[in-house]
């Protein structure tokens, strides 16, 4: 079957590459991918989009390959200067190239421009081949409800809500999650352009992303769920569990929060069949990874996308499956 719009939900490096596979798979075809934003958040002033930057440079080929994030070829002169000065936060650092996006961006936001038309003008520098549009407009955090302990460490039986990124980043999520909350999303939308490419799509493609941090949070926002449900091509999932771990990031901290078992088949019976009010209506899991997904066409394919053939291979399988 020959795609004409592709649509992609990502967030992260396993979005970015996925995408990667995708624009080599389907070159002839328009694809649009629905960022999540809800791991931005403000630093010294400037307004970070981690996801939205690392689909960008990634596609744009100006990732670092060997961190998956951030600029190739960085230098740390401004971070060493914020320490020295003793400027918070300094557990999230900011690469001297990567900072001349964060001005751009928060010089454009000062200014009165939406995320979405701020993403357009920096994608226009890096011609990422790829339509990248904001999940929202409308500022949207992730924070994370941890335990509170005394000053000694001790349970006090308190919890305290903390930027999802601190959690991360300087926590290195350690202090276990008792629940994720996505601040601002009830007063969100989706941004200008979302709901059209979901309405014109011959095909939905979930990356293999956070189901709970980055995919979930996409489906949040009130609104792109049902746009999404009503799209009239098939929706295919990826699973970003293989052999019951991670293959990357943190959702096997995420996902028991939530009651859902690190596994493929827990992941998509989290996502559900479209058929019965969920989301899938194909899900493709790991060469040798059972999954039994009432509802949902489920093919085990080889996932890891460990160099750029592997990964095309992957969006292949990906299309095969939308196009049944």
């Amino acid at each position: 079957m020959s795609f004409v719009h592709i649509v992609v939900l990502a967030g992260g490096v396993g979005g970015a590459r996925f995408l990667a596979g995708l624009r080599a798979a389907a070159p002839g075809a328009r694809l649009t991918a629905v960022v999540n934003t809800g791991d931005d958040v403000t630093v010294h002033g400037l307004r970070i989009c981690p996801d939205l930057d690392t689909v960008m440079y990634t596609l744009g080929g100006g990732i670092d390959p060997g961190r998956g994030w951030g600029r190739a070829g960085e230098s740390w002169t401004v971070r060493e200067e914020l320490a020295a000065y003793g400027a918070e936060p300094t557990w999230f650092g900011l690469g001297d190239r990567d900072l001349a996006t964060h001005l751009v961006r928060t010089r454009m936001l000062d200014a009165g421009y939406p995320l979405s038309q701020v993403t357009a003008a920096l994608a226009d520098r890096w011609r990422p081949g790829v339509e990248l549009l904001p999940m929202s407009d409308q500022r949207v955090e992730t924070h994370v409800v941890v335990a509170d302990p005394d000053e000694e460490g001790r349970p006090t039986g308190r919890q305290r809500a903390v930027h999802f990124q601190e959690w991360w980043v300087r926590l290195r999520a350690e202090p276990e999650a008792r629940g994720f909350v996505q601040v601002g999303v009830d007063a969100a939308r989706p941004a200008p352009g979302v709901a059209e490419a979901l309405a014109t799509a011959d095909a939905v493609l979930v990356a293999p992303s956070n189901p709970v941090v980055s995919v979930g949070t996409i489906l949040g926002v009130p609104g792109l769920r049902e746009a999404l449900l009503a799209t009239p091509g098939r929706i295919v999932g990826v699973s970003p569990i293989v052999a019951g771990a991670v293959v990357r990031g943190m959702a096997d901290r995420c996902l028991p929060v939530l009651g859902v078992e690190v596994s493929a088949e827990g992941v998509g019976r989290h996502y559900g069949a479209r058929s019965a009010g969920g989301l899938l209506d194909a899900w493709l899991v790991h060469t040798g990874d059972g999954a039994a997904v009432p509802g949902v066409d489920v093919r085990a394919v080889p996932l890891l996308m460990s160099s750029p053939g592997t990964t095309a291979a992957l969006a292949r399988a990906a299309l095969d499956a939308a196009g049944a």
